[in-house]
């Protein structure tokens, strides 16, 4: 009975491997490739220092994805609320002892790398919400008392990232939950008082922004104000795009980001890099595999018998896309420049590891979208 037993458990495992979505890893690695190029590029053409670490990091992230993926959907739900608790706790700890970067506080040190709690809490902000709509009925979600719980988990880690202060991920925090509660039902009663109130508090909310916050701002609106200081970055960054054309300046001979004109050129202003190197081809190019990246998650979502799966997956997907969208405007300066990295392609670990084990959940859904989790009484249950 034992060989049965575990010849079935293989014979599972093998059947799993053999659903899962190749054309998403594949995918995935493309722009990850782009990204360990533009790192090889920006370093004067070596893999050290960045290149090489981001590819190690996207292996062990790979990795994750697929155990995350094989693991079953309902254990990802019982986990919900402990991971969400568990990033709350480390948003905490790194208010109390993280490591100051870039005039803010967003690191803890475990000494063998940087752990940033601000891009785990993206991942586990879904789960948890995932969890509770899922046991809601669509005329619980506007309820009054009913709403409470999923406004306090937006509420909690948002006013804890915006403490540090991170002003950027704490919009995207905020975004992908009411997207969300859009998504569970949330009456439009609920949504349009609620938008004009935030559109009513912006003035009231701009007392309350930091300087450099507000010359962020100001710099938006006219970078040419201060050339030198605020608004070189934005400057450098559309000198950069423009000067690659169509066509672009060729692999490894931007000057703006081969001569260290360009600040953060492996990081926020990645993409910059690539405009300036391959042109609007390689940009577009780059935007149509995300595209495709999104559609396919999309496609995943819908296709998931389980209320809990499709707002998993949907919340993956808005994840995703708002980190394309602030990162790409940003470097355009079609709005102010925010510290949001561009998925796969940026250098940072915790950003990698997070966007690839959101991915894992993702192909998780895929594979048990066949399973029927069963909506109980109790959002806590």
């Amino acid at each position: 009975m034992l060989d049965t037993y575990g010849s079935t458990r293989e014979l599972r495992f093998l059947d799993k491997l053999k659903d899962f979505n190749w054309l998403l890893i594949a995918l995935i690695a493309a722009i990850a490739s782009i990204g360990f190029a533009m790192l090889y590029s920006v370093a004067g053409g070596t893999f050290e220092p960045r290149a090489s670490r981001q590819m190690i990091l996207f292996g062990i992230g790979l990795c994750a994805l697929i155990v995350v993926a094989l693991v079953d959907l309902r254990v990802w739900m019982r986990l919900a609320y402990p991971a969400y608790a568990a990033s709350l706790l480390l948003l905490v700890v790194v208010e109390l002892f993280g490591k100051i970067g870039m005039g803010a506080e967003r690191w803890v040190d475990l000494y063998v790398f940087q752990l940033q709690p601000s891009e785990l809490m993206k991942i586990t902000l879904i789960l948890a919400m995932a969890r509770y709509l899922h046991s809601l009925t669509l005329d619980e979600v506007s309820r009054p008392l009913t709403l409470i719980p999923p406004l306090a988990m937006i509420g909690l880690p948002v006013i804890l990232v915006l403490m540090q202060p991170n002003l950027g991920t704490a919009t995207i925090l905020g975004a992908v939950g009411a997207s969300l509660l859009f998504v569970a039902g949330l009456s439009w009663k609920w949504i349009l008082p609620a938008v004009g109130a935030v559109a009513a508090a912006i003035p009231v909310g701009w007392q309350f922004l930091l300087p450099y916050q507000k010359e962020r701002v100001y710099t938006f609106l006219d970078p040419e104000r201060d050339p030198l200081g605020a608004g070189y970055n934005i400057l450098q960054s559309k000198i950069a795009i423009g000067s690659g054309g169509v066509f672009g300046k060729g692999y490894m001979l931007g000057s703006q980001s081969q001569l260290n004109f360009l600040p953060e050129k492996h990081t926020d202003f990645i993409f910059t890099t690539l405009g300036e190197e391959f042109g609007l081809l390689g940009a577009v190019t780059l935007l149509l595999l995300y595209l495709a990246v999104l559609t396919i998650g999309m496609m995943i979502a819908y296709s998931s018998r389980s209320h809990f799966g499709r707002l998993l997956a949907f919340g993956i997907c808005v994840n995703f896309v708002l980190y394309i969208l602030i990162n790409v405007s940003m470097v355009m300066g079609v709005i102010p420049v925010v510290g949001i990295p561009l998925p796969l392609v940026s250098y940072g670990g915790t950003a990698m590891l997070t966007v690839l084990f959101g991915f894992g959940l993702l192909m998780c859904v895929h594979l048990h979208r066949n399973v029927d989790v069963p909506r109980h009484s109790g959002a806590f249950w």
